[in-house]
């Protein structure tokens, strides 16, 4: 049972990579005009924004959640 889920996943990641393989051949237009147009920093700022957000949210929710078993194994 357990090798055939190994199998399972081992044989989706190589077809994923295939197919990714494949499409390196092609041209992105939208990703040609957005350099062209200096579009993409902006882009790629946006999305580290969002990654710097997620990030923060995690540390806090992590700090929140430690202090919350500090104060319940200090309860007994």
């Amino acid at each position: 049972m357990l090798l055939k889920k190994i199998y399972c996943i081992l044989s989706m990641l190589v077809f994923t990579s295939i197919s990714a393989l494949a499409q390196q051949s092609e041209s992105v237009e939208m990703a040609d005009a957005f350099r062209a147009d200096g579009k993409i920093y902006v882009v790629i700022s946006v999305g580290a924004i969002i990654l710097i957000g997620l990030l923060v949210y995690l540390i806090s929710l992590d700090k929140k959640i430690g202090k919350m078993e500090k104060e319940y194994n200090e309860q007994n």
